[in-house]
């Protein structure tokens, strides 16, 4: 096996490097570097060459130029089972180079400090890039090292191979370097995309790239027949609370519909600051509940509002599960529980059900903490983007000759922030915090509040003085009437309809409190 004997080193997160060389050096490897790396490993006692007396060519143009030379490129691309090749390396004195450590200047952190345009476009790699893509094509000569993370496998992979390292290390190496330059460029052109004179004008690029990196194999997709995989994105943030980030404590493996599921239910979860229990069936909530007492009060009575569809449904929590809550929720068949922790006693209690999947996530945020991120829908042929639905309820207006009293309001805004995560036509009924009935995802609205009406009369509850949430604005006063006949005393809902002044009258006529968001959060 070829031995490494010349490395290039040169690298923007200098993370482990100076161990990573001095290791190398133990190797007898002679290491090449460039401007602040060079310094950094020449005063930890690395010997370096500096690649303006290695190139015989100064670094200039503010470190734009260094590595783009003849002598680097050609020691990187020459092949050793190529007697031409020798032949013209050794015609202009270029050495070969067998391993490359280089990673890229931070283009996408720069970008999302929010650096000036003129700083984003200095922080564009080229020399970089070049060199690890010459690395990665001539992989079988060249190992190329573009994660620190990788540092300590490759030396243990040496101290085996006598100095060497595996072709197929190469190779899986080689891979990476695509992986990574594909993602690069991919920020680099949907920055530029929305650039317009130098300053951010676009929320969409022209052309969006994206990458995702394949997270685990799935037994299959919605049904039998088909094959699934789930991709996690690139670059996510680790401490984000979402199923991308989930561990997975104990039970079967994930299903393509648990991780849907798991996904509402997280997303839901995070709208609320309390602690609070949200139970989804079919990627629709079936029982959504707070509770200052105790989780185990909030998943009593988030359970009552459904019980049948709660039933194989998948939980999450916005706070660690206790073991009260778990005792009570062993007695039930679920697919999956999901929180930010689970105590000792608790994981006990629920392991104790073999095929139960429990994960965690990270510390909960509420959506309006988290960056604004792109909400992607695939069609055949094609992609639809927008910004993701994260908006409150804030300037309500009251529309109606009766206002809502404090309590209302309170279950109002609790019912809207459930609307919001209930396939649309959405209607919910609430109170004291706590989902009543919901009626989701019919072609009108009116079967939906008929719906919601019947769900609640059959888990036992009184619909009288409860309030009522509506995704989108009524087109008639059909839905007001019907609410009314049941008892309820509040609506919240965007209005905006043509009809809006005939909805008003309704609830006015009835004696029911009724105000507007002006938003629509509408659940197609």
């Amino acid at each position: 096996m070829k031995k490494i004997r010349r490395a290039i080193i040169s690298v923007t997160d200098k993370k482990g490097i100076e161990e990573f060389a001095k290791d190398l050096t133990k190797f007898d490897v002679e290491i090449i570097s460039t401007g602040g790396t060079a310094e950094l490993l020449k005063k930890a006692g690395v010997p370096v060459i500096g690649i303006s007396n290695y190139t015989g060519f100064p670094e200039m143009l503010d470190g734009r130029l260094k590595t783009l030379h003849p002598k680097i490129h050609g020691g990187i691309l020459g092949r050793s089972d190529n007697k031409d090749h020798i032949k013209q390396m050794e015609e202009h004195g270029i050495p070969p180079i067998d391993m490359v450590v280089v990673n890229l200047y931070a283009f996408e952190d720069t970008v999302a400090k929010g650096a000036s345009f003129e700083d984003a476009v200095e922080n564009i790699d080229i020399g970089g890039p070049t060199m690890i893509r010459a690395a990665a094509k001539n992989y079988k000569d060249v190992a190329v090292v573009t994660d620190p993370d990788d540092y300590g496998m490759i030396i243990d992979e040496m101290k085996k191979q006598n100095g060497g390292v595996a072709e197929t290390t190469r190779l899986y190496l080689a891979k990476k370097v695509f992986q990574l330059t594909a993602r690069y460029d991919a920020a680099i052109s949907n920055y530029l995309g929305r650039i317009e004179d130098g300053v951010v004008k676009k929320e969409f690029p022209d052309t969006l790239t994206m990458q995702f990196k394949k997270a685990q194999n799935l037994r299959y997709g919605e049904n039998p027949h088909q094959q699934a995989v789930f991709y996690r994105e690139r670059n996510q943030d680790e401490k984000k609370p979402c199923v991308a980030n989930a561990k997975q404590l104990h039970g079967k493996e994930l299903s393509f519909n648990n991780i849907l599921d798991l996904n509402a239910a997280i997303e839901l979860a995070k709208e609320f600051h309390e602690p609070s229990c949200v139970i989804i069936k079919h990627n629709n909530p079936c029982g959504v509940a707070m509770s200052k007492k105790s989780l185990l009060d909030a998943y009593q009575k988030a359970l009552l509002c459904d019980k049948v569809s709660a039933f194989g449904g998948i939980i999450a929590f916005n706070r660690k599960v206790d073991a009260e809550a778990a005792k009570e929720m062993s007695l039930l068949f679920l697919e999956a529980i999901v929180a930010p922790g689970f105590d000792a006693d608790a994981l006990k209690i629920l392991k104790d059900k073999k095929n139960l999947r429990l994960l965690e996530i990270p510390e909960f945020k509420t959506h309006t903490s988290e960056v604004i991120c792109y909400d992607l829908k695939r069609v055949n042929g094609g992609l639809l983007v927008q910004t993701a639905d994260i908006e409150c309820a804030q300037d309500l207006k009251t529309v109606t000759k009766l206002a809502p009293t404090d309590t209302q309001l309170e279950d109002l805004l609790f019912a809207w922030n459930v609307g919001k995560h209930v396939k649309s036509n959405a209607i919910i009924f609430a109170k004291c915090r706590q989902t009543i009935g919901i009626g989701a995802g019919q072609m009108s609205r009116i079967d939906s509040t008929r719906i919601g009406i019947m769900k609640a009369k059959d888990s036992g509850f009184d619909v009288k003085g409860s309030v009522m949430a509506s995704d989108a604005f009524f087109p008639f006063r059909d839905n007001v009437d019907k609410a009314a006949e049941a008892g309820i005393t509040a609506i919240i809902q965007p209005g905006g309809s043509v009809r809006d002044a005939e909805v008003i009258k309704a609830a006015d006529e009835h004696n029911i409190a009724m105000v507007f968001t002006g938003i629509r959060h509408f659940r197609h």
